[in-house]
This record gives C-alpha cells, structure tokens and sequence, in this order.
C-alpha cells in the first residue's frame, strides 16, 4: 500500500508541476504577445503600474475598452475635409508656431471624436491610442508635453515645430484607415 500510495503522490505533483508551468508559460506568452504589439508602450505601462502582471491586466483592459467603442472609418468627405483643415493649420506654422500647433492638437481630437474615440480627458485617450497606434502614443505624448509649455508661452519654435510633426504622424495615421464610401441610392 505505502507504495501505491508514493506514486500516486508523485503522480499528483508531477500534474502540479506540469500545470504551474503551463501557466506560466501561457502568462509569458501574452507578455511576449502584448510587448510585441504595444512595443515601448509596454515597458512604460510596466513601469507605471509596479509590475508586469498588473501592467499586462491594464493593457488587456485597453483592448477590450477600444473594442467596446466601435471605432468607425473617416468617410471619404470626412478624410477630404481634414486634409484641407490640415493643410490650412500647417500653412500658419510659419507665421504662428504656438497657434498652429494648438489647432492641430484639436484638430487631432476632432478626427478621434469623429471616429468614436472618447476625447475628453487626455490619459484616456493616449491608452486609447495605444491600442491601435503604439509606436505612435509615445510621441502624442511628447507632444502633449509642449502643447501645455506652449500654452504657458515657454515653448521655443523647435519644440513646437517636434510637436507639430508628432501630430502630423498621428493625423496621417488617424485618416490612413480605411474609408466608409458612402452608398448611392439609387432611383
């Protein structure tokens, strides 16, 4: 009996074993996973949140937040539109650094509005960003950075002119997307 008994413990810890390891080899691969996808975006929520799992939790919950919102396509007006507001603000840059570079910040949130992006608070809408855009978030960060020395006036032209590219990046990202082109109703 005593040794029926031995194996059957052995037995029970080799499945202990076996499925402790599985689940940390399923947990390392969706850290794997979810660093490939969010890139240095990662490491940053890593670094906020204390800890990788937590940080792993925070960025599977960005996911799932994004998916709930049902992000919609620029219709082909909407992108033609935004391209001229565009090229409008960029054309001020010259003479007003600090004007353009705040109405291409708002601009930015009136493309995500538009697609369905909550743009109320600025936290929200970086994690939001970074779901789909995540070698992109880092630099609207930065840029939000100089928009609020901007609004202080101790933002020199350079500074301006980084923040202005960052926007640019995204802008171009945000309207890259595929369009709706609208149906034609037929008589």
């Amino acid at each position: 009996m005593n040794g029926t008994y031995i194996i059957i413990a052995v037995v029970v810890i080799l499945l202990i074993m076996g499925i402790i390891m599985a689940f940390g080899f399923s947990r390392r691969q969706r850290g794997k996973r979810l660093q490939n996808k969010f890139g240095p975006e990662y490491d940053r929520t890593v670094e906020n949140a204390g800890n990788e799992k937590k940080a792993q939790a925070e960025l599977g919950e960005r996911q799932k937040h994004v998916e709930s919102l049902n992000v919609r396509p620029l219709s082909v007006e909407e992108r033609e539109r935004y391209l001229m507001e565009w090229k409008a603000v960029q054309a001020k840059f010259v003479d007003e650094p600090g004007q353009a570079t705040v109405e291409a910040d708002h601009l930015i949130m009136e493309v995500m509005k538009v697609r369905a992006y909550p743009v109320s608070d600025f936290e929200q809408r970086a994690a939001d960003l970074s779901v789909n855009y995540p070698e992109l978030v880092s630099n609207y960060r930065a840029a939000r950075v100089i928009a609020l020395k901007n609004e202080q006036h101790s933002a020199n032209t350079e500074e301006l002119r980084r923040a202005f590219i960052y926007y640019r990046s995204l802008f171009d990202e945000l309207l890259k997307d595929e369009t709706v082109i609208p149906e034609k109703v037929s008589k």
